[in-house]
């Protein structure tokens, strides 16, 4: 799909922040309890918390490579071969939600250069193809039934261009800069801005040199609340097209919260072709990629590309069924809600080990230590109970801490290790084999200060 070359921070070495020294004093917004100081580590602004919370999106690659049976434009493609026959965006939208995915982004202008708006910077755009009269706009259509549907709505721009004459000079930059500001003032508001690094030859021989200074200042300017990802400040790439994590995700990267999102496509294509109709990811793989991305402190966005009716083809949507049944059966039950807990240590009353147990709130546990010695956190379930799924979250608002762990149960007199790890940050899922038990313990081998847990949470899959 795309070519990427992280010019902005060329895939940032880790680099952790330095410990807090013991005795963290309260301050900032208030919680129940107030929110402890984070120090001079790393943590994530207001949107990007409500990033993570997110973890499931959707990508919607769309446009003339779905009429022509590419995945990239050579941008000399005719614009009356675009004429979507049953266009509808809420068939998108509503088969996103029924898959409990929570924003959409649409490839608003790929590298071809065709723009699924009308767009006074171009001709080669919906306006001059005969959908809709030439009055149709795909962007509109998306962003309403977005905000219609309870959705967030994000656009992916190409940088690359391979129909605009002016690409490979300077004038290419205020030409994207015009097109992006169509795209960030005529359209409500955009929660994240996608910018890949593919960067072709242009017609003159010459690589364009982008701007990528100004193209940020145009998103902060004209949407505050956008999230600017992979060529941006405030996501990055994970590294591969597959959705898969590293086993060790730090969100807390050089000095800055840079947190990571994983593409990936339910097809092999990323656009639409008619014979891979048979060839949407099976369930399992889906599974796999979910656990290897949501969970492993990262979000997912999964592409589903429209077919040239205009619509989310049957196989798709039908898979996105399967994977939210399938999700919302594993996680159905919490065997660790109502446990009673206890810790090594706790930083007071109102930060004690029971602040992880049921839904991730504003309650949570913090060790007392300043992360130089091991901390413990046990429940006991009250009777014994099978589970094949661990869940750890952190308090992500005090910045990402565990950098390794262990989960135990109780086995006779002593205890039995049944998953290991190393990060955690937003979400950790950890899927075991089958253990029964009725006292679980969290071992928090290392961390950077006084380690944090949001919640912990045990499951059992179906079957």
């Amino acid at each position: 799909m795309h070519r990427r070359t992280v010019i902005l921070a060329a895939l940032l070495t880790l680099a952790g922040p330095a410990a807090l020294a013991p005795g963290e004093t309260l301050a900032g917004e208030p919680d129940r309890a107030g929110v402890i100081d984070p120090g001079d580590r790393p943590v994530p602004s207001p949107e990007q918390r409500a990033w993570h919370e997110m973890e499931f999106i959707c990508f919607a690659h769309f446009g003339i490579n779905t009429f022509t049976d590419r995945e990239w434009g050579d941008g000399k493609e005719g614009e009356r071969l675009f004429n979507p026959t049953a266009f509808d965006a809420a068939q998108w939208v509503a088969a996103c939600k029924a898959a409990g995915m929570k924003m959409l982004i649409l490839t608003c202008k790929h590298h071809d250069g065709f723009c699924l708006w009308p767009s006074d910077a171009t001709d080669h755009d919906v306006a001059s193809s005969p959908w809709r009269g030439g009055q149709g706009d795909v962007v509109r259509e998306v962003a309403d039934a977005c905000r219609a549907g309870g959705l967030k709505f994000g656009v992916y721009c190409s940088p690359w261009d391979r129909h605009e004459p002016t690409y490979g000079t300077d004038a290419y930059n205020d030409f994207f800069v015009r097109q992006l500001t169509e795209l960030l003032t005529n359209y409500g508001p955009v929660a994240e801005v996608w910018f890949d690094g593919a960067c072709g030859e242009g017609p003159n021989g010459k690589k364009q040199v982008y701007d990528w200074d100004r193209y940020f200042a145009t998103v902060r300017r004209l949407q505050p609340k956008a999230l600017i990802a992979i060529q941006g400040p405030d996501i990055r790439w994970v590294g591969n097209e597959n959705g898969l994590a590293a086993e060790t995700e730090w969100s807390a990267r050089d000095g800055k919260w840079y947190p990571a999102e994983c593409d990936v496509s339910i097809r092999p294509g990323w656009f639409y072709h008619a014979a891979q109709d048979a060839k949407v990811k099976p369930l399992e793989r889906l599974l796999t990629i979910y656990y290897s991305s949501v969970g492993r402190n990262s979000v997912l966005l999964l592409n589903v590309p429209p077919d040239r009716r205009g619509l989310f083809h049957e196989a798709d949507v039908a898979r996105l069924k399967e994977l939210r049944a399938a999700l919302d059966a594993a996680f159905a039950t919490d065997l660790a809600a109502g446990a009673k807990a206890e810790a090594s240590s706790a930083r007071d009353a109102d930060h004690a080990a029971g602040g992880a147990l049921g839904d991730a709130g504003e309650t949570f546990w913090m060790a007392a230590g300043d992360g130089s010695s091991p901390e413990t956190w046990t429940c006991d379930l009250g009777a014994e109970k099978t589970f094949d799924v661990v869940m750890i979250q952190e308090r992500i608002a005090l910045g990402q801490r565990i950098k390794r762990f262990r989960v135990e149960v109780r086995d006779g007199d002593g205890w039995r290790e049944v998953a290991r790890g190393t990060t955690v940050g937003h979400k950790r899922l950890l899927r075991i084999e089958p253990a029964t038990a009725r006292h679980v313990r969290l071992v928090i081998e290392a961390s950077r200060g006084a380690p944090t847990l949001r919640r912990f949470g045990l499951f059992k899959q179906p079957g």
